[in-house]
C-alpha cells in the first residue's frame, strides 16, 4: 500500500535554530537572566518565602509524576525549603491545570505537566475553566516525551509498510487503544485511521497501563504508547514497535525507527510530546530566571538525567523564550491533526 501524506497535509514549518538562538538572545539581552545572578551573589532574594508546591495534573506514579519529583528534591536541596508534589488527576489535566491557574503568581506554585494538559487541551475542548494563553507562564521544556506504535504479536507486522498492508486488507476489523479520549494515543491513532482509510475502532481507557495490558491480551491489535511503558515488553518479545513519533529516535529504543525513516512524512508524525514546566501567569521576571537558572543546574545531575532517559525522552532545558517557540510551533500542527482526525470534546 503507498500512503499519501499530501491527502492530509500538514505543512507548518519547522522550528528554526536561528529563532531558538534569537530568543534565547533577547531574554539574555533584556536582563533577566543577569538579574538571576546578581541576586545569587548578594543573597538578598525575596524568593522563596515559604514553601513551594508542584502540581502534577496527574495521577501519580506516572513518567511526568516522577520527573516532577525528582525535581522537587533537587530544588528542596538547592533551596533549603521544602518542594512538594501535588497530584491533581483528573478531566484530563484540566483540573491540575485550573488549580494552577487559579494560584498567586509568586513563584511558589509551579507546573509539570505534559503538552497534552498544557497546550492541546485548547484544541479539543470547546470549553476550558482557563485560557492556556493567558493564565500561564512557561518556563522551561523539561524534556521530549516520544510515543512508539506498538502492536500485538499476532499482527503480521515488523515496520510500517506492512502494518499499513495489513489495515488495508482488514478494514473496518481492527482496534486500536488509547490512554483516554484526546491524549496523544488517540488522535494519531485517530489521524492514522481516516488517512489510510482503516476505519479502526478507538478503545480508550483510564490510563496507559490497562491499555497495554488489553494489548498484550489480544484485545486490541495496535496501540501508541509511551516509550517507557511499552519498553519492557519490547524487550521480552511480547510486543512488536513498529515506529516512533517524531524525527529522533528514543535513546532506550535505539533499534527502533522513525515513522518519518519509514516514509509518513506529514507534520502529524513528527510533532512530539514534551514534559514542561510553568506557572500562573506574571510571574515576575526576577523569579522566572532564578527557575530557569536552577533547572539548568538540575539538568546536570545524574539522577535527573537517568529518570529523563527511564522516559524515554530527550532533555531538554531550553530559555523560556525557546519554550515558547516550541510552543507557537507545535500549536497548529496539532490544531490541524484534531481537525483532520475530526475529534472534539465537551
Amino acid at each position: 500500500m503507498t500512503f499519501d501524506p499530501q491527502k492530509f497535509p500538514i505543512n507548518v514549518p519547522a522550528l528554526k535554530r536561528r529563532s531558538v538562538l534569537q530568543g534565547a538572545a533577547a531574554w539574555a539581552g533584556a536582563g533577566v537572566l543577569g538579574a538571576a545572578q546578581a541576586q545569587a551573589q548578594t543573597g538578598k532574594s525575596a524568593w522563596p518565602s515559604k514553601p513551594i508546591r508542584i502540581i502534577v495534573p496527574y495521577n501519580a506514579g506516572g513518567s511526568t509524576d516522577v520527573i516532577a519529583r525528582t525535581i522537587a528534591d533537587a530544588m528542596g536541596k538547592r533551596l533549603g525549603k521544602p518542594v512538594v508534589v501535588e497530584n491533581r488527576g483528573g478531566a484530563s489535566g484540566i483540573l491540575g491545570m485550573d488549580a494552577v491557574a487559579k494560584s498567586p503568581a509568586d513563584g511558589h506554585t509551579l507546573l509539570v505537566s505534559l503538552s497534552t494538559s498544557m497546550m492541546v487541551n485548547q484544541l479539543l475542548y470547546t470549553k476550558l475553566p482557563y485560557n492556556p494563553d493567558k493564565d500561564f507562564d512557561l518556563i522551561t521544556q523539561i524534556s521530549t516525551a516520544p510515543v512508539v506504535m506498538v502492536v500485538h504479536p499476532s499482527v503480521p507486522a515488523n515496520n510500517m509498510v506492512e502494518l499499513l498492508e495489513y489495515m488495508k486488507a482488514n478494514k473496518g476489523k481492527l482496534s486500536y487503544g488509547s490512554w483516554g479520549q484526546g491524549s496523544q494515543a488517540h488522535l494519531a491513532g485517530a489521524y492514522l485511521s481516516k488517512v489510510t482509510g482503516a476505519d479502526m475502532t478507538h478503545v480508550a481507557y483510564k490510563g496507559e497501563a490497562p491499555m497495554l495490558q488489553n494489548l498484550l491480551g489480544g484485545q486490541l491489535q495496535m496501540c501508541f504508547a509511551g516509550v517507557a511503558g511499552a519498553k519492557p515488553f519490547v524487550d521480552t518479545g511480547r510486543l512488536k514497535a513498529i515506529g516512533l513519533m517524531g524525527r529522533l529516535r528514543a535513546p532506550t529504543l535505539p533499534k527502533v525507527p522513525t515513522l518519518h525513516e519509514q516514509g509518513l512524512t506529514d507534520e502529524a508524525y513528527s510533532v512530539v510530546g514534551w514534559i514542561g514546566m510553568g506557572a500562573p501567569a506574571g510571574l515576575p521576571s526576577e523569579v522566572i530566571a532564578q527557575l530557569y537558572s536552577m533547572m539548568q543546574e538540575i539538568a546536570k545531575d545524574s539522577k535527573m538525567q537517568e529518570q529523563i532517559m527511564n522516559t524515554g525522552g530527550v532533555a531538554v532545558m531550553g530559555t523560556p523564550a525557546a519554550f515558547q517557540e516550541v510552543y507557537k510551533r507545535d500549536t497548529p500542527i496539532w490544531k490541524a491533526l484534531i481537525a483532520a482526525a475530526d475529534v472534539k470534546l465537551d
